[in-house]
């Protein structure tokens, strides 16, 4: 999501933009994990970002790919459709966009990185670029490049998960179903603010009566789409062996497949025996690729922290804002009186490599201030300002790390970002 939010903003500088996915759709982890869900903290006291993010899920209600969020005021994406919605938005710009070919290795040129070398069915290219922007999720071509990252110890990693829909549900009995037996945050989180406790969360109680083993949780719902007969279901998270290797080593990648398939499979008996609407669900999707929460995170110019997010920090690079809404760690704190923090340029650009931004999840900050930075709204927010940073580097004939941060403010707010 975030590589795409790059890209339409830096062609839309009016530079010439190349935009390569290894997968066979754009959209990240919405249309290749199946999560639905991109805005659910957004409440009537918030206030939220502005972009290109929000540009997406106005554009996605407006082809019919969306259905009401349950616990928010947003738009729960369909994850089919909005493959189309991406490849729409992409196709009206002067995006050159390359699916099935994934970067592999870095061209550089003493600490400058000049391209990326890929591999498809068409064999080993390398494409060069006066700019770079490692939208990964993985910080791979930081890593490539030589950049410096962190990574947390393994037991301390966000789990991955397998999504999955469902269909045969009977819509209307399930909802009564919740309507009697509403579930709230105090009900699973470990740590709010106490203004977040008796609010509505869409967890399956039924599933929350799992017992607790480490690495394994409660599962939630996002979307009962209106007369088809199907929801879609964003847990259960899998093993926490699995994590951040998962995407890294192939062979616990494979097991991580494998084994949430099979947790997904415990998770629909259950409904099936013991919620009502469920009794003749089936599986009508599993997400086509585990939906990974926490991996590397680059060593930036700036490292976003704790305080930063929790107490509405401020930063002379803003870009963007983001509301305070935390959720990794067993912390959920949402948004609802209108506290928001500023994303510094800073988290952006890595130590020890000229020419290359990163956007997404594996921006630069400490544990805490990665449960908002790792939140899709908030990773297309860096995803467009890198794209426009880079745009106006390459105009202005300056490196990421020295792009003039008036011009790039300037350039965010005639974008439509809101950055205070």
């Amino acid at each position: 999501m975030y590589s795409w939010s790059a890209a339409l903003a830096a062609a839309r500088e009016g530079v010439r933009t190349l935009l390569v996915e290894r997968y066979g759709c754009f959209g990240g982890n919405i249309t290749q994990a199946g999560v639905e869900s991109i805005a659910w903290y957004r409440h009537a006291g918030t206030v939220d970002i502005q972009g290109i993010g929000i540009e997406f899920e106005q554009r996605a209600q407006q082809m019919g790919a969306t259905d009401p969020e349950p616990q928010s005021q947003s738009e729960a994406l369909n994850t089919e459709l909005f493959k189309v919605v991406a490849d729409t938005l992409i196709q009206e710009s002067d995006i050159i966009p390359i699916l099935h070919c994934m970067a592999v290795e870095t061209v550089m040129a003493g600490d400058v990185i000049n391209g990326i070398v890929t591999e498809s069915k068409s064999g080993r290219q390398a494409i060069l670029a006066q700019r770079v922007i490692d939208a990964t999720g993985d910080a791979d071509i930081a890593h490539r490049a030589g950049a410096p990252w962190r990574m947390a110890p393994k037991n301390d990693l966000l789990g991955v998960t397998v999504s999955f829909s469902l269909t045969g549900v009977d819509r209307e009995r399930f909802l009564a179903h919740v309507k009697s037996n509403p579930s709230t945050y105090k009900n699973w989180a470990l740590e709010t603010t106490g203004k977040e406790d008796d609010l509505f969360s869409p967890i399956s109680r039924i599933l929350s009566k799992w017992p607790k083993r480490p690495g394994r949780f409660p599962g939630t719902w996002t979307s009962p789409a209106p007369g088809a007969g199907s929801v879609n279901m964003g847990r259960p998270h899998i093993s926490m062996w699995s994590t951040c290797t998962a995407m890294m080593r192939p062979m616990s990648g494979t097991r991580g497949e494998i084994e949430g398939r099979r947790q997904a499979m415990w998770a629909v008996n259950a409904l099936k025996k013991y919620t009502p609407g469920f009794e003749k669900a089936a599986i009508r999707t599993f997400g086509s690729s585990l939906g990974t929460r926490e991996s590397r995170k680059i060593i930036g110019r700036t490292n976003l922290t704790a305080y930063d997010v929790r107490n509405q920090g401020r930063f002379e690079d803003v870009i963007g804002i983001f509301p305070e809404f935390l959720d990794a760690y067993g912390i959920v704190i949402l948004p609802t009186t209108g506290r928001f923090f500023q994303v510094p340029d800073g988290i952006m650009v890595p130590q020890k490599v000229e020419n290359l931004l990163v956007a997404g999840r594996c921006v630069a900050g400490d544990r805490i201030s990665h449960a908002a930075t790792r939140q899709m709204m908030c990773c297309t927010v860096t995803g467009q300002a890198a794209g426009v940073a880079a745009a106006l580097s390459v105009k202005d004939g300056a490196s990421c790390s020295q792009v003039d941060i008036g011009r790039l403010q300037k350039s965010m707010v005639s974008q439509g970002v809101r950055i205070r």
